[in-house]
């Protein structure tokens, strides 16, 4: 199989992934901090280039509405301002308690082989963990650390995977490469955006400078990627409605890291109403995001072609872990877990003893390249029409960042280092949930919000319906 060329880690790779005029780059500037986000591989790069590119999609879109010249544009990233956004579940106090941002069995294991990590945040992932090791609900970590010392990695990744739960065997990029998920993934672009119909171009209201004023979005997003999409589009100015299953618990401190500017319900698709009041709301979306693994929507007509049949025009946003293909393709999957399988984790540490990125960088930088993905569609959309499908994967991001190359960004010559301090890029506001610490979006263009309209309600708790038109 022939594979794609890793393109640089840089905005200009960004850009030409989503499609864009070559030449807007060059009006992003760059602020440079030492110290943010330091490791091994080219994270504070990705961090910086997933951002800006993000930015400049928002800014173009802010120009074509108000009918300003994009050749004015002006972008501008500060690396404190990405490093602190793309660690913000860390910065987050809820009445001045820190989040539990991993559960007890979210970690790595020592098994006979090598090494593991699995994702147990959710109760029903833990318990279909622990049957699959064979322990009851008051095993102790140090009793299936046992049990899986006993154990091949590769096996105990088989079996808690054939039980529905995560678990994933320490891979070195080597190996992966040589996996049959990992040379499909190694053969695809970052992303892609495909014009997929010939619908009427998009008619968005002018003389506005907030970039998504007056788009719907219908979130079906869980667990940091798409979430911190929905809320960059609720940032600038969209009306985001977030549903989830009743049925699936959220954390709640994560939804208070990602509920910004946006509203929350909760719908169950088996139950008539519930599935009428649903598809009202998307006979009236211009965007839908969906981040659940590849098929899980299919039977309630959520597969990115069939939403684009019943409603033409709209612009569908898939995210997935490992990719809608392959032998992995309807696999579940998180940031930790795509890092250990891709040869990240092996990389930042050692095959002996594995690293972690200083950030879920996977998740928050392709929570921005969606995002930027739906802004560039929208802005195709008002040129030439036609329905818009974006994929994108957490394996793809992790395939840029391991074989990119590291020039720093592209623009204005880069400032002088200084040391980042967080604290200039986080601030407090009450909510219904609480007095909440939280970190500032790190987009900034001229004309562009410098914070949310809006601190995250209680999850669930919002009507289902849309926000009067203005």
């Amino acid at each position: 199989m022939t594979h794609a060329p890793h393109p640089p880690v840089d905005t200009r790779a960004v850009w030409a992934a989503l499609g864009g005029d070559p030449a807007l780059p060059a009006r992003v500037s760059y602020r440079t901090r030492a110290g943010a986000l330091p490791a091994r591989l080219p994270v504070l790069d990705l961090a910086r280039a997933c951002v800006a590119g993000c930015s400049l999609a928002a800014a173009e879109l802010a120009a074509t509405r108000a009918r300003h010249s994009v050749g004015s544009l002006r972008v501008r990233v500060d690396d404190g301002a990405v490093a602190t956004a793309f660690t913000s579940e860390r910065h987050l106090l809820v009445d001045g308690r820190a989040p539990v941002t991993f559960a007890p069995l979210s970690r790595f294991w020592r098994a006979r082989d090598g090494w593991l990590r699995t994702h147990a945040n959710y109760p029903h992932h833990e318990g279909r963990l622990r049957a699959a090791i064979g322990v009851g609900p008051s095993a102790t970590v140090d009793e299936l650390a046992a049990l899986i010392a006993e154990r091949s990695a590769f096996e105990v990744e088989e079996t808690v995977y054939a039980a529905g739960g995560l678990a994933v065997a320490l891979r070195t990029p080597e190996e992966w490469a040589a996996h049959p998920q990992g040379a499909r993934v190694a053969a695809q672009p970052l992303l892609t955006l495909d014009r997929v119909d010939a619908a009427p171009p998009r008619r968005l209201s002018r003389g506005v400078l907030s970039p998504a004023a007056g788009v719907r979005v219908l979130d079906l997003t869980r667990v940091i990627a798409g979430p911190v999409a929905t809320r960059t589009l609720a940032l600038l100015g969209a009306d985001v409605l977030r549903v989830d299953a009743p049925q699936l618990p959220e954390s709640a401190d994560a939804h208070a890291d990602t509920g910004f500017g946006k509203r929350s319900t909760r719908l169950d698709l088996t139950a008539a109403a519930d599935r009428r009041t649903f598809d009202a709301l998307v006979a009236e979306a211009d965007v839908v995001v969906t981040g659940y693994r590849p098929g899980a929507l299919d039977r309630f007509g959520l597969a990115p072609e069939a939403l684009v049949e019943r409603r033409p025009g709209l612009v569908v946003a898939a995210l997935s872990a490992w990719g809608g293909y392959g032998p992995w393709g309807g696999r579940r999957g998180f940031d930790s877990l795509v890092q250990v399988a891709a040869g990240v984790a092996a990389t930042e540490g050692s095959p002996e003893r594995p690293g972690a990125l200083p950030a879920q960088a996977l998740d928050h930088g392709t929570g921005y390249l969606l995002a930027a993905a739906v802004l560039r569609a929208l802005t195709e959309q008002t040129a030439d029409g036609g329905s818009r499908v974006a994929r994108l994967a957490l394996a793809h991001t992790a395939a840029w960042l391991l074989g990119g190359a590291r020039p720093v960004g592209h623009g204005e010559p880069a400032e002088p280092y200084e040391a980042a301090d967080p604290a200039a890029w986080l601030t407090e506001a009450d909510s219904p949930i609480g007095r909440l610490r939280h970190a500032l979006p790190p987009l900034s263009f001229d004309g562009g919000p410098a914070n949310w309209a809006r601190p995250p309600g209680c999850w669930g708790t919002d009507e289902p319906g849309w926000l009067p038109a203005a």
